[in-house]
């Protein structure tokens, strides 16, 4: 069973995702505990592929309040994705193509380890944007009239 931490909300709307990996991420002890503590912020986090491995730049994890100054971490700080060389591969050539990109998508516990998922996304245009709201609201137009005729 994994607990989710923190999801990626904007990914959804931003783009079409089109794969997904799950990947470890190397932390150091205070991360560990502000992430208990949920102290994590990854609206704007994504991953990039440099050399023979993967970095997560944009995740925001505070802090630990009562660390001291030789044992905390920075809030913003590259950290390393944990993954096999064949999916580090998968990744290079996901992203060589043009418009396509790492953004994570959610943030959880698995075996009492912090495990992200990435998704190989292909950035939306406003009209796809528009177009997906259009559907929703549809969606929910139609929900609400059926439990409507149902109640009845």
């Amino acid at each position: 069973m994994s607990a989710e931490i923190a999801t990626n909300r904007k990914a959804g709307r931003d783009f079409h995702i089109l794969d997904k990996f799950e990947a470890g991420l190397e932390l150091k002890g205070t991360e560990v505990k502000s992430i208990r503590a949920g102290k994590v912020n990854v609206s704007d986090a994504f991953a990039r592929v440099e050399g023979n491995q993967v970095f997560l730049y944009g995740c925001d994890i505070q802090p630990w309040q009562t660390a001291g100054e030789w044992f905390n971490h920075t809030a913003k700080r590259p950290r390393r994705l944990l993954l096999n060389k064949r999916e580090i591969l998968k990744l290079a050539s996901a992203t060589a193509i043009k418009g396509c990109s790492l953004p994570l998508l959610r943030m959880y516990w698995k075996n009492r380890r912090v495990k992200v998922e990435l998704g190989v996304g292909k950035g939306k245009t406003h009209s796809d944007q528009r177009q997906d709201l259009k559907k929703q609201v549809e969606l929910r137009e139609a929900q609400r009239e059926m439990s409507r005729f149902n109640h009845r």
